[in-house]
Parts: C-alpha cells; structure tokens; sequence
C-alpha cells in the first residue's frame, strides 16, 4: 500500500498550514514530529480527506482519495486531537455506535468492541459511562474507536495526551503489534511516544517537512552537536537559558548536568555525547513553539 502526496498545500485566509509537500509512505509506523501550530493537525485532516487542498492532490495507490470517496474512508481509523464522545454511553455502546457508523455487523461489533476494551485496559469498564471516566480513559476509548474497522490506515493525533507512563506502554505495544502490513501514522509533540516503536520519522516545521528519515540517520545529521557539562547548581538555570539545552539534571552535591545543543562546545569542559530525537526536536524547535 502506498499513500503519497503531490504538492499538497492547505492555506486559510493568508496562513499556509501545509506548505507543497511531497511524501510517500508505505507499511509501517510514522512518527509526525512538530511544535503546536507546526501544521500537524492540519495535514492529519487532509489525509483523512476531511478537509479539501488548497492545491495539490492526495494518492492512493495511484488513485485520488477525492474519487475513491467512501471507498477511501472505509480503509481508515482516525483519533482526532480532540476527541467527541456522548457523555451518558457507555464505554460498550459507544463502540456499538461507532462500529455501526462504520458499517460493522452486530456481532462483528460487538466481538471487535470487547476485544478492543481489552486491549485498551478498559475491559472493566465497558459498562460505565464515559462521563465518569478519567481523561486517560477517554483518551484510550478513543484510540479503540480509531482501531474498531481494522483500518489499513490508522492516523492518531496527539494520541497519548493524558496518558500515565503505564499506559503510554500499553498503547506502544498495540500499535508495534497492530502495525504489520498497515500505514500508522502517528502525530505527536511528545517524543519519547514514537522514540521506540515508530520505524519513520516525519519533522514538521511551519508546513513543511523538513526532515523525513530513519530515525539513527537523522539523528547523525547533530552528530556533534550534542554536549554534555556539569556546572554548579546555583548557576544551572542561568546557563540553561543561555544555550539550547535539551535536559537539566541534579546529579547530587551542588551539581547539575546540562545537555546542550550547540554547533561548538558551549564551555571549556563540555564533552560530546551521541545525539538522540529529542535533541533533534530540540534542535528544529527551541522555544516548542512555531512562531
């Protein structure tokens, strides 16, 4: 399966959301890497043909996903960044109500919907309303309904916002074992959600792609860039500021050490270390924030 985009472009009004891109993406996990307002949500919506191009058009297999239609939809399960739910269903029903709206058989529905309960950690709640649910919970019910037509392709936006670090896991290792055979596209500004299970990943930065890659290869491109120093405590929030520094930690005593992203040794005792993908994102984003 190959899904590919020719010049795709999405403004409103003098804003250009989604700048020209040009990607292809076959089987496999896609970890979409930006700051808020990068673009990410925007082109999250074109693929799943939600919103029309300004310009630019969107491949299936070599077939518009405009012509394909419904065609299209079918192949897809979508966790929109804000996800809508009605608050008296339970968890159980809402599932039924979706996997209806998705043409599922009733007994289809409801062996998919439980097994999806189950794989979310919200077996034991299938019959509770969803308005008593945390939004952790919420957050995994949505990640279910995305998942209830078995989709071919499965686009999930900021899917893990909400989650502990337990269920963070738990929803890595259903989408690593969901995956095979299948485009996932992950968005996401939380890096440490795609570090371990996404195979691509796609830098997004005021609507265009600005790196695409393996994620050891773009890593190399800051090889060298990465520093390490430890400095006094009293003095770590100061330096930090000064330079682009990825991480701060206490290391005991009165010292600290500074992870910083530098093109030359930010300080005499500075050593190199090797880079990872938050020094990445760090790199392309200081501040977090498109401007």
């Amino acid at each position: 399966m190959e899904l590919k985009t020719i010049g795709l472009t999405k403004q409103f009004g003098s804003k250009t959301a989604v700048n020209n891109l040009n990607i292809t993406l076959s089987n496999g996990v896609y970890g979409l890497l930006g700051a808020n307002g990068a673009g990410k949500t925007t082109l999250m919506r074109l693929l799943c043909n939600l919103q029309n191009p300004t310009s630019g058009k969107i491949l299936l297999n070599g077939k518009s996903i405009a012509g394909l239609g419904e065609k299209y939809r079918t192949l897809l399960g979508y966790l929109p960044q804000h996800f809508q739910y009605y608050p008296d269903f339970t968890a159980l029903d809402f599932l039924l109500y979706i996997a209806a709206l998705k043409g599922l058989s009733e007994k289809a529905a409801r062996k998919k919907a439980k097994a999806l309960l189950e794989a979310v950690g919200l077996s034991g709640e299938s019959d509770h309303k969803i308005k008593t649910f945390s939004g952790g919970m919420k957050r995994r019910l949505g990640i279910a309904q995305a998942m209830l037509n078995d989709p071919h392709i499965l686009i999930l936006d900021e899917p893990t916002t909400g989650l502990d670090p337990k269920e963070r896991v738990r929803f890595r290792n259903l989408i690593s074992a969901f995956a095979k055979e299948r485009i996932v596209i992950l968005s996401t500004h939380i890096v440490s959600d795609v570090e371990f299970i996404a195979e691509e990943i796609m830098i997004m930065k005021s609507g265009q792609m600005v790196d695409f890659g393996d994620p050891r290869e773009i890593m190399s491109e800051i090889s060298g860039q990465v520093w390490e120093c430890v400095v006094p405590s009293t003095q770590a929030e100061d330096i930090a500021a000064t330079f682009n520094t990825s991480n701060l930690r206490n290391i005991g005593g009165n010292e600290t050490m500074l992870r910083i992203i530098a093109d030359r040794q930010p300080m005499e005792h500075a050593v190199r270390v090797q880079p990872n993908l938050e020094d990445l994102y760090l790199f392309y984003f200081k501040g977090g924030k498109e401007q």
